[in-house]
């Protein structure tokens, strides 16, 4: 987990080299000064020696500004790595979910992973900045401290000997007992986000239903759990405080009457003395920045774990070694297809023994009831799931020996969720060709039926789409991301349930154009509407994952019960439908 998340250092190893450096030097030269200050009230006060008083303080004038240098340098260069290591911990984690497929996505819910794209990694990056510098800083000081104690005093040195063997118990004590709290923080800011994220999104909905009051209740509810769990774990960190500010007064009273007696024998001099007080303050602060350390360090191991499972996470999905990267048409045939969500975890199939044989060029409708797999099997095209069993053939080439990028550019899917993007009309549809010319998108608008919306917008194809593409309509964007498909110029065009939204004469329209424009591309379609999918060359009707009938409509009115009993629902028992309804 360490090597992983410090993979993320890369180009920032001499900054973060030259970090610790920059403390040593300081701490050197910050140690030397009681000792310099010592031997001005020893040799240069008591001994009325003017010359050695200006030549050690001048000594201590340079000391001073060399650890202010380093200090400063120190403080550049620990922010520079420590920046840099959570720029490359974006970019890594980003770049990692963007290869993820469909089963890897579904292990991690949004919130979590936005949460780990911001506090997980600020948390690290304060960790990596103050182990540069104070994680260098206390044990050297500590070090240094005590080994000067010693060499003026070993007697009352041990005193700090004593000192820091029992505050580090009591550390250690503290920051087991608040480990375990600040461990239990993360999964509490993952249930926050969630709670912000789905009111935003949702908010005309909140309102719609005037759930305002609910939403904040929900979400005071995860404010306070974060609230509750960090004041138990602060509260547990400060008593660091008074402890440590009881040892320290304990330190100086023990020190300073063992000095005394020391000093009125003339075994101590009183410059020495005041060195060890001030070598107490050092040591003892030393230990409280190394609590400090480990409280950062023990909230920061959490959210390395979290960065390192994304990081870790391996694309179930993979290009073969010697990728096909050429679809020849539109056909597709299912063999003895089986898919579960997941399988590895003991996951029941949710589509079973499939077989199907599709000829390029052909419309394939498809129905069923909610929880049918349709959105299920058409994802197996395109290989955004792999099958748990069977195989799925695109152009008459399995899709596993397909390059992932050549397969999905053949592919167009229009999902049931439709997505938009904060940028114009544009700059949307060129998501399915970065090149295409306005002419190009105009065109792919006008088989969509959105070109008649767009033309009326005072921007016309440079009207801005807010974020999630809130400033249109549902169908108004259901169109939008049909064009968008189509620019692709795909052999293959699967829209699920893309015309819910929009009314039965335009669906007509759609379909219409599809025949005479795009008569080559294979065309599914998923819909509830028998009128969006009665025109189909032959329609497919599941049944909780499995096939119950396949045919052209007036076959499956003949045959097939479910979709008998669909279509009478839906024209109050008649055969007829009206011709300008359907196309």
């Amino acid at each position: 987990m360490i090597g992983r998340i410090l993979e993320g250092v890369k180009e920032y190893t001499l900054p973060s080299i030259l970090t610790p450096v920059c403390m040593i030097v300081e701490v050197a030269t910050e140690m030397i000064i009681p000792l310099l200050m010592a031997s001005i009230i020893d040799d240069g006060v008591y001994a009325g020696n003017m010359q050695h008083i200006v030549k050690i303080g001048l000594l201590m004038v340079g000391s001073a500004v060399i650890a202010f240098i380093t200090g400063v340098l120190g403080g550049r260069f620990a922010a520079v790595a420590s920046t840099g290591l959570a720029r490359n911990l974006r970019k890594s984690m980003y770049e990692r979910i963007q290869t993820f497929s469909f089963s890897n996505i579904d292990r991690f819910s949004t919130s979590s992973l936005v949460t780990r794209l911001t506090t997980d990694v600020t948390n690290i990056q304060n960790a990596y900045q103050m182990m540069l510098r104070m994680a260098m800083r206390a044990p050297t000081t500590l070090i240094i401290a005590m080994f000067m104690t010693f060499k003026i005093n070993s007697h009352i040195a041990q005193v700090y000997l004593y000192a820091v063997i029992f505050l580090a118990i009591v550390i250690i004590i503290i920051m087991n007992s608040a480990t375990k709290l600040f461990r239990q923080a993360f999964p509490k800011y993952d249930a926050l986000n969630e709670s912000v994220q789905e009111n935003v999104t949702a908010i005309r909905v909140v309102k719609a239903y005037v759930r305002e009051n609910e939403e904040i209740s929900r979400f005071k509810k995860a404010s306070k759990a974060i609230y509750d769990i960090f004041c138990k774990a602060e509260g547990k960190v400060v008593l660091n405080m008074p402890i440590m500010t009881l040892t320290v007064y304990t330190c100086i009273l023990t020190i300073s009457w063992m000095g005394a007696k020391m000093i009125s024998v003339g075994d101590l001099k009183t410059g020495e003395l005041m060195s060890l007080l001030t070598y107490c303050m050092n040591i003892l602060i030393s230990l409280m920045l190394l609590s400090m350390i480990f409280v950062m360090i023990t909230m920061s191991a959490a959210s390395a774990e979290r960065i390192a499972e994304v990081l870790n996470e391996e694309s179930d999905i993979k290009n073969p070694e010697k990728p096909i990267t050429e679809v020849k048409d539109g056909s597709v045939s299912f063999k003895n297809v089986s898919f579960a969500y997941n399988f590895d975890k003991g996951g029941k199939p949710v589509l079973e023994n499939i077989n199907l044989d599709i000829k390029s060029g052909e419309t394939i409708g498809i129905m069923g009831a909610t929880g049918s797999s349709k959105s299920t099997l058409v994802s197996l095209i395109s290989r955004l799931y792999d099958t748990t069993e069977g195989d799925v053939y695109v152009g008459g080439v399995n899709v596993r020996d397909y390059d992932l990028t050549t397969l999905r550019d053949s592919v167009s899917v229009v999902l049931q969720k439709n997505q938009l993007f904060s940028g114009t009309i544009l700059e949307n549809l060129r998501w399915g060709k970065s090149d295409a010319t306005e002419e190009e998108c105009r065109k792919a608008c006008e088989m969509a039926c959105a070109d008649e919306f767009v033309s009326r917008m005072p921007d016309g194809y440079n009207t801005h789409i807010e974020q999630g593409g809130t400033n249109v309509s549902g169908g108004q964007k259901q169109r939008l991301c049909i064009a968008r498909a189509l620019l692709k110029n795909p052999k293959i065009l699967i829209l699920d349930d893309s015309t819910s939204a929009v009314d039965t004469a335009t669906d007509a329209k759609i379909r219409q154009s599809f025949r005479s424009q795009i008569p080559g591309v294979t065309k599914f379609i998923i819909a509830q509407r028998i009128s969006s999918i009665q025109d189909s060359d032959r329609i497919i009707v599941l049944d909780n994952g499995r096939i119950s009938g396949i045919g052209t409509h007036e076959e499956l009115l003949e045959n097939n019960e479910i979709y008998r009993e669909v279509f009478e629902s839906q024209t109050g028992g008649s055969r007829d439908f009206d011709e300008t309804e359907v196309g």
